[in-house]
Parts: C-alpha cells; structure tokens; sequence
C-alpha cells in the first residue's frame, strides 16, 4: 500500500470534511429517506430518488476520505530538517528568470492544492522541476505553455 503526502492543515481539513458528512450530512440524508418514504409510491418519488442519490455520495466520499487518511503520510514543514533543500510541505520564493516575475509557492499533497492560496501539488510539473533544488538554484519547469527557467530565492519550512 503506498502511502500519500498531506500537511498537518491538509490532514485537518479532510478529517473535519469525514465528521461532518458522518455526523450531519449522513443522518440528514437518513431522515430525508425516511420523509420520501413516507409519502408511499417509491417508484415516481423524486425526492426518494435524490436523496438515495445523495446517500451514494455522501457513502463514497466517506469511503474515498477514510481511504486517503488511512494511507496518508503526514508531514510537519516546521519539523523537516532545515537545510535548504526544496522538499514536500515547504514555501519556495521563485523569479522566473525571462520575466522577472516572483512568485510563491507551499508545495502540497495533491488534496490540498489550490492555487488561489499559492498551494500547488507535488505532482506539478513546477513542484516536480523544485524538489530537491535549493536556494540560487535555476529549475527549469516543463509546463504545457513550454519550458521555463525559475530561479528559488528562498526556502520556508512554516
């Protein structure tokens, strides 16, 4: 079984998603069957069916994040050894060298990433081209818009 990369805050955000389809989203599903069936003739109760249609995702997206913590390998940034090296969980300030343009990145497990929060996973094409480079390093990214050069100015463990 291979285990899956997620910060401590990813960690989190799945296990507070897991208690509350388990104990909201669940039971109010439940009780939603319960009226539908109530009002007789399931065959042509759309309520019925919707709500038996929620049930199943609300059951596979509990099976789908019990699976992912149980194989989950939790990484705490601020406990890596500090050495300067780009790895799972850190920040990493970069300029692309043609534009000058900075930018900031916290590399994540791919649950957490969202690029609106400067979160990209670790299966990016950038964060594949930053791990294990350091600070005054040049990565060259291999994206779809080709390739580009970036040079890491700085390193965060947060």
């Amino acid at each position: 079984m291979s285990t899956t990369p997620l910060t401590v805050r990813g960690a989190e955000l799945l296990k507070e998603e897991l208690t509350r389809l388990k104990h909201k989203e669940r039971p109010a599903v439940i009780t939603a069957i319960a009226e539908a069936r109530a009002q007789g003739d399931l065959s042509e109760n759309a309520e019925y069916d919707a709500a038996k249609e929620r049930q199943g995702f609300i059951e596979g997206r509990i099976a789908e994040l019990e699976s992912k913590l149980s194989q989950a390998q939790i990484i705490d940034p601020s406990q890596i050894e500090k050495d300067g090296r780009v790895v799972f969980g850190t920040t990493v300030d970069l300029a692309d060298i043609e534009s000058d343009q900075r930018m900031s990145y916290q590399i994540v497990g791919e649950d957490e990433a969202d690029l609106k929060e400067n979160k990209i996973s670790i299966s990016s094409p950038i964060a594949r081209a930053l791990i294990g480079k350091s600070v005054g390093d040049v990565a060259v990214v291999h994206a779809p818009g080709g390739a580009r050069q970036v040079e890491i100015l700085d390193v965060r463990y947060l």
